[in-house]
């Protein structure tokens, strides 16, 4: 054998540079399903169907165009390892050369250099075409700054592709239109959203849950809604239904929040387009197109662009620059354990229900959820950052650690004290309440600081503040919310830490 072409989890693109000269007589590819990588986190079982499922769509899409493929199932690697089986396979085959695109993760990069090496067989490592930025011209532009700033990478990104742009300037005469797109829904609800697209899971998918739900009946999460796409032909239809049905009201509503509101105008696409079965170049031109037809608010337009050239690349920048340090990084020093309801949903809150309630039966919470509910608790109440990121990587559905890591260990948990944010993102109960129904349904009062109708979100508000108060009113962004903190009369402050400190104590029964 001249190649063995290591083909990933999340690199389901028939379009991969890893084919690039590829000779069905001489090469061979290979996928290696393994329970070591369900169990890496504890998996919601709708995160390892979704996997499983596309693998063995796309497998039968290499089979069908003439390319061998050597694809181990689950049921062989029990016992094994994912690393077990490569090498188990290396020997088998004996390749000349192994050659693989970037992985999504630096824990498989690290793993594969060294078992190629021990095995003798040189490993080639290839940039993934997927991405509109590589890493080395990422680095080039990053360059020696300490802090990185995504709207500085966006406006670089916009000039470099022309995406949005007139003779040099931005469409529209501003770079982003985040003040109009930070609305919440009107007091009636959110009304008649269109729906995404939804498939029913056929008999290869159908297989694939009975043997999850066999191999894995303790892991987190139902399996009873499953359809996410898993082929690149349901991806492009998800695609087509947003951005001609939905992408309309995306930008206004992309922070809101409702009960029974799982998806409200969001894409759902990014899934596909971490697994690879859509390239983010045909997503920004699918929305463009739609726009200019539909003639949708160009704030939409932009907001969801910018999702897709900025946001998203910008986070594997960050993530392949600043690893392996990133993984450890925890600027505030917290160590609680995460509470137990983050698996269950079963707390008194009524924003942490709905939004892990929803995430245990979709697999799936929306930007807003993830930062400013899931994640401000986590950050106000000083959780491990470690034990905040295995659990976004396990519950949701489009978790890749490249672009989840960053997210939550630099947005959720300002864990790398700034290197891309401004400020930690922390706010009270008041902002959940704005921007959402949630706190009509609640036992606490998000108004009260302290006491036993307190919101607990803007009890720990004020505490996190008093505690971190020398750092904050150092900082432009969070000055004033220090200002706010100081008018409070001194025993206010006592009553505030008193109350957050039997919270903390308490946080499995919050």
């Amino acid at each position: 054998m001249r190649n063995l072409i290591l083909v990933l989890g999340d690199q389901l693109d028939i379009k991969s540079f890893a084919y690039a000269g590829f000779d069905a007589k001489v090469d061979r590819i290979l996928m290696v399903e393994a329970v070591s990588e369900a169990g890496a986190v504890w998996s919601h079982k709708a995160r390892i169907v979704l996997f499983i499922s596309a693998m063995r769509h796309f497998r039968d899409l290499l089979v069908a165009a003439g390319m061998p493929v050597d694809y181990s199932l689950l049921a062989e690697s029990a016992d094994r390892s994912l690393a077990d089986i490569w090498a188990e396979r290396i020997a088998r085959h004996r390749p000349a050369r192994v050659i693989v695109c970037l992985p999504g993760e630096y824990r498989i990069k690290v793993g594969l250099e060294a078992l190629c090496t021990a095995s003798g067989v040189p490993l080639e490592l290839r940039q993934d075409r997927h991405f509109l930025i590589s890493q080395p011209e990422f680095a080039q532009w990053a360059g020696t700054r300490k802090t990185l700033l995504m709207e500085t990478f966006y406006r670089h990104m916009r000039k470099q592709s022309g995406v949005l742009m007139v003779d040099g300037k931005p469409v529209g005469g501003v770079w982003n239109f985040d003040t109009e797109n930070r609305g919440g829904f009107p007091r009636a609800g959110p009304g008649e959203i269109p729906a995404p697209a939804w498939f029913d899971p056929d008999a290869l998918t159908l297989a694939v849950m009975r043997e999850v739900e066999a191999a894995f009946p303790a892991h987190p999460g139902s399996l009873s809604n499953f359809g996410w796409p898993v082929t690149r032909d349901q991806a492009l239809v998800a695609l087509d239904r947003f951005v001609n049905t939905r992408l309309a009201g995306f930008g206004r509503f992309q922070d809101a929040m409702w009960t029974a509101t799982p998806f409200g105008w969001h894409a759902m696409l990014s899934t596909s387009l971490n697994l690879k079965l859509l390239d983010p170049r045909e997503v920004i031109d699918a929305a463009l197109a739609a726009w200019r037809t539909h003639d949708l608010p160009l704030p939409a337009v932009e907001g969801f662009i910018r999702q897709i050239i900025g946001w998203r690349e910008f986070m594997r920048g960050v993530y392949w620059r600043d690893m392996p340090t990133l993984g450890s990084a925890n600027h505030f020093s917290h160590a609680r354990a995460l509470p137990s309801w983050y698996w269950t949903a079963r707390t008194t809150m009524n924003c942490m229900r709905e939004t892990i309630g929803q995430t245990l039966e979709h697999g799936y919470a929306h930007h807003i959820q993830r930062l400013m509910v899931t994640g401000n608790f986590a950050l106000l109440a000083g959780i491990a950052p470690a034990e905040v990121h295995r659990w976004y990587l396990a519950v949701y559905v489009d978790a890749v650690e490249w672009v989840e890591m960053p997210n939550t260990l630099g947005m959720a948990r300002f864990a790398n004290g700034g290197r891309f944010t401004s400020k930690p993102y922390v706010a009270s109960g008041a902002y959940i309440k704005r921007m959402s129904n949630y706190c009509s349904g609640c036992r606490y009062k998000p108004e009260l600081r302290h006491g036993e109708k307190a919101c607990p979100i803007t009890t720990l508000y004020w505490n996190f503040l008093a505690t971190h108060e020398s750092e904050l009113k150092g900082n432009m962004r969070t000055m004033l919310m220090v200002r706010n903190l100081a008018r409070l009369p001194a025993e206010e402050r006592i009553a505030i830490g008193q109350h957050a400190g039997k919270l903390l104590r308490h946080l499995d029964s919050v």
